[in-house]
Protein backbone atom coordinates (compact mmCIF):
# COMPACT_ATOMS: atom_id res chain seq x y z
CA UNK A 1 0.00 0.00 0.00
CA UNK A 2 1.24 3.49 -0.87
CA UNK A 3 0.48 6.90 0.52
CA UNK A 4 0.13 10.07 -1.57
CA UNK A 5 3.04 10.83 -3.88
CA UNK A 6 4.11 7.22 -4.21
CA UNK A 7 5.38 6.93 -0.64
CA UNK A 8 4.97 3.55 1.00
CA UNK A 9 3.45 3.39 4.45
CA UNK A 10 6.58 1.50 5.52
CA UNK A 11 8.63 4.60 4.62
CA UNK A 12 6.41 6.80 6.76
CA UNK A 13 6.67 4.32 9.62
CA UNK A 14 10.47 4.26 9.30
CA UNK A 15 10.60 8.07 9.35
CA UNK A 16 8.38 8.15 12.44
CA UNK A 17 10.66 5.66 14.22
CA UNK A 18 13.76 7.72 13.44
CA UNK A 19 12.02 10.91 14.61
CA UNK A 20 11.10 9.27 17.92
CA UNK A 21 14.66 7.98 18.35
CA UNK A 22 16.61 11.07 17.34
CA UNK A 23 14.34 13.97 18.28
CA UNK A 24 15.29 13.81 22.01
CA UNK A 25 18.97 13.67 21.08
CA UNK A 26 18.60 16.63 18.74
CA UNK A 27 16.74 18.52 21.48
CA UNK A 28 19.57 17.78 23.91
CA UNK A 29 22.24 18.89 21.41
CA UNK A 30 20.48 22.15 20.52
CA UNK A 31 20.04 23.18 24.16
CA UNK A 32 23.68 22.41 24.94
CA UNK A 33 24.36 25.72 23.15
CA UNK A 34 21.63 27.66 24.99
CA UNK A 35 22.87 30.73 26.86
CA UNK A 36 19.71 30.84 28.97
CA UNK A 37 20.81 28.05 31.28
CA UNK A 38 17.55 26.10 31.04
CA UNK A 39 15.79 23.81 28.59
CA UNK A 40 12.54 25.80 28.60
CA UNK A 41 13.51 28.60 26.24
CA UNK A 42 16.33 29.21 23.79
CA UNK A 43 17.93 32.60 24.54
CA UNK A 44 20.99 32.48 22.29
CA UNK A 45 24.10 30.60 21.21
CA UNK A 46 26.97 29.98 23.64
CA UNK A 47 29.82 27.57 24.25
CA UNK A 48 29.82 28.25 27.98
CA UNK A 49 28.60 24.79 28.94
CA UNK A 50 31.31 23.09 26.92
CA UNK A 51 33.84 25.28 28.70
CA UNK A 52 32.42 24.11 32.03
CA UNK A 53 32.86 20.50 30.96
CA UNK A 54 36.54 20.97 30.14
CA UNK A 55 37.19 23.06 33.28
CA UNK A 56 35.68 20.47 35.63
CA UNK A 57 38.72 18.48 36.78
CA UNK A 58 36.67 15.81 38.53
CA UNK A 59 34.56 15.26 35.44
CA UNK A 60 37.65 14.95 33.23
CA UNK A 61 39.07 12.33 35.60
CA UNK A 62 35.78 10.41 35.36
CA UNK A 63 35.93 10.64 31.56
CA UNK A 64 39.46 9.22 31.69
CA UNK A 65 38.31 6.43 34.04
CA UNK A 66 35.48 5.56 31.67
CA UNK A 67 37.69 5.29 28.60
CA UNK A 68 40.43 3.39 30.42
CA UNK A 69 37.90 0.83 31.66
CA UNK A 70 36.29 0.60 28.22
CA UNK A 71 39.59 0.11 26.38
CA UNK A 72 41.03 -2.42 28.83
CA UNK A 73 37.78 -4.37 29.12
CA UNK A 74 37.34 -4.40 25.33
CA UNK A 75 40.90 -5.63 24.81
CA UNK A 76 40.60 -8.37 27.43
CA UNK A 77 37.12 -9.31 26.19
CA UNK A 78 38.39 -9.60 22.63
CA UNK A 79 41.25 -11.89 23.65
CA UNK A 80 38.99 -14.09 25.77
CA UNK A 81 36.29 -13.97 23.09
CA UNK A 82 38.70 -15.24 20.45
CA UNK A 83 39.73 -18.14 22.67
CA UNK A 84 36.14 -18.91 23.59
CA UNK A 85 34.85 -18.76 20.02
CA UNK A 86 37.60 -21.05 18.76
CA UNK A 87 36.98 -23.49 21.62
CA UNK A 88 33.23 -23.61 20.93
CA UNK A 89 33.83 -23.94 17.19
CA UNK A 90 36.10 -26.95 17.69
CA UNK A 91 33.57 -28.88 19.77
CA UNK A 92 32.45 -31.88 17.72
CA UNK A 93 29.24 -32.88 19.49
CA UNK A 94 26.38 -30.63 18.43
CA UNK A 95 24.55 -31.01 21.74
CA UNK A 96 27.62 -29.90 23.69
CA UNK A 97 28.17 -26.98 21.32
CA UNK A 98 24.55 -25.89 21.70
CA UNK A 99 24.86 -26.07 25.48
CA UNK A 100 28.01 -23.92 25.43
CA UNK A 101 26.34 -21.37 23.16
CA UNK A 102 23.34 -21.24 25.50
CA UNK A 103 25.61 -20.60 28.47
CA UNK A 104 27.42 -17.92 26.47
CA UNK A 105 24.12 -16.18 25.70
CA UNK A 106 22.93 -16.13 29.30
CA UNK A 107 24.81 -12.92 30.13
CA UNK A 108 23.40 -11.24 27.02
CA UNK A 109 19.73 -11.99 27.68
CA UNK A 110 20.01 -11.76 31.46
CA UNK A 111 18.83 -8.42 32.92
CA UNK A 112 21.67 -6.04 33.77
CA UNK A 113 20.25 -5.53 37.24
CA UNK A 114 20.62 -9.25 37.98
CA UNK A 115 24.19 -9.28 36.64
CA UNK A 116 25.13 -6.20 38.64
CA UNK A 117 23.62 -7.52 41.87
CA UNK A 118 25.33 -10.89 41.35
CA UNK A 119 28.73 -9.29 40.92
CA UNK A 120 28.14 -7.06 43.95
CA UNK A 121 27.38 -10.11 46.09
CA UNK A 122 30.41 -11.95 44.69
CA UNK A 123 32.83 -9.08 45.31
CA UNK A 124 31.45 -8.60 48.81
CA UNK A 125 31.88 -12.30 49.61
CA UNK A 126 35.49 -12.48 48.42
CA UNK A 127 36.38 -9.14 49.98
CA UNK A 128 37.28 -7.34 46.77
CA UNK A 129 37.18 -3.57 47.18
CA UNK A 130 34.75 -1.89 44.81
CA UNK A 131 36.46 0.37 42.33
CA UNK A 132 38.43 0.09 39.12
CA UNK A 133 39.05 -3.64 39.46
CA UNK A 134 35.44 -4.57 40.17
CA UNK A 135 34.15 -2.45 37.27
CA UNK A 136 36.76 -3.88 34.90
CA UNK A 137 35.95 -7.49 35.80
CA UNK A 138 32.22 -6.88 35.41
CA UNK A 139 32.62 -5.21 32.02
CA UNK A 140 34.82 -8.02 30.77
CA UNK A 141 32.26 -10.58 31.94
CA UNK A 142 29.30 -9.12 30.02
CA UNK A 143 31.41 -8.21 26.96
CA UNK A 144 32.98 -11.62 26.29
CA UNK A 145 29.71 -13.27 25.11
CA UNK A 146 29.19 -10.40 22.66
CA UNK A 147 32.67 -10.87 21.20
CA UNK A 148 32.09 -14.62 20.90
CA UNK A 149 28.90 -14.05 18.92
CA UNK A 150 30.72 -11.65 16.59
CA UNK A 151 33.56 -14.09 15.88
CA UNK A 152 31.74 -17.43 15.64
CA UNK A 153 30.06 -16.73 12.26
CA UNK A 154 33.45 -15.96 10.71
CA UNK A 155 34.88 -19.20 12.05
CA UNK A 156 31.92 -21.10 10.62
CA UNK A 157 32.52 -19.49 7.22
CA UNK A 158 36.18 -20.53 7.17
CA UNK A 159 37.02 -23.58 5.10
CA UNK A 160 38.56 -26.26 7.38
CA UNK A 161 40.93 -27.23 4.58
CA UNK A 162 42.85 -23.98 5.19
CA UNK A 163 43.90 -25.21 8.62
CA UNK A 164 44.63 -28.72 7.33
CA UNK A 165 46.77 -27.32 4.51
CA UNK A 166 48.74 -25.15 6.94
CA UNK A 167 49.42 -28.15 9.18
CA UNK A 168 50.48 -30.25 6.18
CA UNK A 169 52.98 -27.53 5.29
CA UNK A 170 54.55 -27.77 8.74
CA UNK A 171 52.79 -24.97 10.60
CA UNK A 172 52.47 -25.43 14.36
CA UNK A 173 49.44 -24.44 16.41
CA UNK A 174 50.65 -20.87 16.98
CA UNK A 175 51.35 -20.37 13.27
CA UNK A 176 47.90 -21.68 12.37
CA UNK A 177 46.31 -19.28 14.83
CA UNK A 178 48.28 -16.16 13.91
CA UNK A 179 48.75 -16.69 10.16
CA UNK A 180 45.55 -18.49 9.14
CA UNK A 181 42.71 -18.15 11.63
CA UNK A 182 43.21 -14.59 12.93
CA UNK A 183 43.67 -13.00 9.49
CA UNK A 184 40.49 -14.71 8.30
CA UNK A 185 38.33 -13.70 11.27
CA UNK A 186 39.81 -10.21 11.78
CA UNK A 187 36.60 -8.48 10.64
CA UNK A 188 34.71 -10.38 13.35
CA UNK A 189 37.43 -9.49 15.86
CA UNK A 190 37.13 -5.78 15.02
CA UNK A 191 33.35 -6.02 15.24
CA UNK A 192 33.56 -7.70 18.64
CA UNK A 193 36.06 -5.14 19.93
CA UNK A 194 33.94 -2.17 18.88
CA UNK A 195 30.77 -3.76 20.24
CA UNK A 196 32.48 -4.43 23.57
CA UNK A 197 33.82 -0.86 23.62
CA UNK A 198 30.35 0.55 22.96
CA UNK A 199 28.69 -1.63 25.59
CA UNK A 200 31.31 -0.68 28.18
CA UNK A 201 30.96 3.05 27.50
CA UNK A 202 27.18 2.81 27.57
CA UNK A 203 26.66 0.54 30.56
CA UNK A 204 24.97 1.94 33.63
CA UNK A 205 23.07 -0.77 35.50
CA UNK A 206 25.97 -3.16 36.11
CA UNK A 207 28.44 -0.34 36.76
CA UNK A 208 26.09 1.29 39.26
CA UNK A 209 26.22 -1.82 41.46
CA UNK A 210 30.00 -2.38 41.38
CA UNK A 211 31.29 1.20 41.54
CA UNK A 212 33.00 2.23 44.77
CA UNK A 213 33.00 5.61 46.50
CA UNK A 214 36.35 6.66 45.03
CA UNK A 215 35.67 5.55 41.47
CA UNK A 216 32.95 6.45 38.98
CA UNK A 217 32.16 6.33 35.28
CA UNK A 218 30.34 8.76 33.04
CA UNK A 219 27.01 6.93 33.04
CA UNK A 220 26.88 6.84 36.84
CA UNK A 221 28.09 10.45 37.12
CA UNK A 222 25.54 11.78 34.62
CA UNK A 223 22.78 9.91 36.46
CA UNK A 224 23.90 11.37 39.79
CA UNK A 225 24.01 14.92 38.43
CA UNK A 226 20.70 14.61 36.60
CA UNK A 227 18.98 13.66 39.88
CA UNK A 228 20.01 17.05 41.29
CA UNK A 229 18.47 18.90 38.34
CA UNK A 230 19.26 19.01 34.65
CA UNK A 231 22.21 21.34 34.03
CA UNK A 232 23.25 22.22 30.49
CA UNK A 233 26.80 21.04 31.09
CA UNK A 234 25.25 17.55 31.16
CA UNK A 235 23.80 18.34 27.72
CA UNK A 236 27.23 19.41 26.53
CA UNK A 237 28.87 16.27 27.89
CA UNK A 238 26.17 14.06 26.38
CA UNK A 239 26.61 15.80 23.02
CA UNK A 240 30.34 15.09 23.08
CA UNK A 241 29.66 11.44 23.88
CA UNK A 242 27.14 11.23 21.06
CA UNK A 243 29.67 12.67 18.60
CA UNK A 244 32.30 10.22 19.82
CA UNK A 245 29.86 7.34 19.30
CA UNK A 246 29.24 8.52 15.74
CA UNK A 247 32.98 8.54 15.13
CA UNK A 248 33.19 4.95 16.41
CA UNK A 249 30.37 3.84 14.12
CA UNK A 250 31.91 5.59 11.11
CA UNK A 251 35.32 4.09 11.93
CA UNK A 252 33.84 0.61 12.21
CA UNK A 253 31.98 1.10 8.92
CA UNK A 254 35.14 2.22 7.12
CA UNK A 255 37.14 -0.70 8.51
CA UNK A 256 34.53 -3.30 7.51
CA UNK A 257 34.17 -1.69 4.08
CA UNK A 258 37.93 -1.77 3.56
CA UNK A 259 38.11 -5.41 4.66
CA UNK A 260 35.26 -6.25 2.30
CA UNK A 261 37.10 -4.68 -0.63
CA UNK A 262 40.27 -6.57 0.26
CA UNK A 263 38.36 -9.86 0.41
CA UNK A 264 36.68 -9.13 -2.92
CA UNK A 265 40.04 -8.34 -4.51
CA UNK A 266 41.50 -11.54 -3.09
CA UNK A 267 38.56 -13.58 -4.41
CA UNK A 268 39.06 -12.15 -7.89
CA UNK A 269 42.72 -13.13 -7.87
Amino acid sequence: MKANGGWKWSHLYLIAVFVVLYAPILYLVVYSFNSGGTMHGYDGFTLEWYGEVFSDTRLLIIVLNTFVVALFSSLLSTILGIVGAIAIHRVRRQRTKSALLSLNNVLIVNPDVVIGASFLILFTMIGLKLGFGSVLISHVAFSVPIVVLMILPKLQEMNPSLVDAAKDLGANGWDVLTKVILPYIKSGVFAGFFMALTYSLDDFAVTFFVTGNGFSTLSVEIYSRARQGVALNINALSTLLFLFTILLVVGYYLITRRNGRIQEAGARL
